[in-house]
């Protein structure tokens, strides 16, 4: 039997009051889907943060203890620091891409010929994840603050899946909800989900197979044009973990 092509992509917790779970939760959940053994072997890609220091210290810290995952990562400034990357990523059972600039992502993933390597390890059964930019990149495209404060339309993901990608649905700081609905109503985006703050869509193949939550009461939701220059949108219950 052909192995699942498996994504989870979710909108990350940016705010949380003491004592409420942070975004680890997610994370969590994908190494889960991606477990066949005991131990899972997980690479870490910050190339949406310019493989920032501080991320990968973070993430790095986080796997230290964890004698059920085997964690490395992937760099690509200034230049990659895995010989092999196809057969070093093909090798793993999930792939956490971070949040940050999809924009650069996607651009820099392309000069090192990482999307069709990503797909490769996608259709091979390798679960790919990620927040924020690296829910987006797997989809056609979505809002996006990459170019300037205010969000404009990212049209150039990978493509994956059919479907575009509106994240931190509910972030107060940002438009993002009218702005992704706009979008999709104009046709400058296809109909595809939004996620709320701790929600994320877990795929398989081209298909949404489910949408999770580790806040109780968030949402994610179908949008699609209504064909008069609207839309409209369908409430996803998501399930609590």
């Amino acid at each position: 039997m052909p192995p699942s092509r498996q994504i989870f992509a979710f909108s990350g917790v940016l705010t949380r009051e003491p004592g409420e779970r942070g975004s680890s939760v997610l994370v969590d959940f994908a190494i889960e889907l991606g477990r066949r053994s005991e131990r899972v072997r997980l690479t870490y890609l910050a190339t949406a943060l310019g493989d920032s220091r501080e991320a990968i210290e973070f993430h790095s810290d986080r796997f230290a203890d964890r004698d059920d995952v085997e964690f490395s990562v992937l760099k690509l400034f200034p230049q990659p620091n895995v010989a092999g990357m196809r057969e070093h990523l093909l090798a793993q059972d999930v792939i956490l891409v971070e949040g940050g600039s999809v924009v650069n992502l996607v651009a820099v993933w392309t000069a090192h010929g990482l999307p069709q390597i990503l797909r490769d390890c996608w259709q091979a059964g390798v679960v790919l994840a990620g927040p924020s930019a690296g829910s987006l990149c797997w989809h056609t495209g979505g809002p996006t603050d990459s170019f300037r404060d205010e969000l404009d339309p990212f049209t150039n993901g990978l493509g994956f899946l059919p479907f575009s990608n509106g994240v931190h649905d509910d972030f107060d700081a940002q438009p993002r909800r009218d702005t992704y609905r706009a979008m999709v109503a104009q046709g400058v985006l296809p109909a595809g989900y939004a996620t709320e703050d701790g929600v994320g869509l877990h795929y398989l193949g081209e298909q949404l197979h489910e949408a999770i939550t580790m806040v109780p009461g968030k949402r994610a939701w179908y949008v699609e044009p209504d064909g008069h220059d609207g839309y409209l949108e369908h409430a996803i219950i998501p399930r609590l973990i």
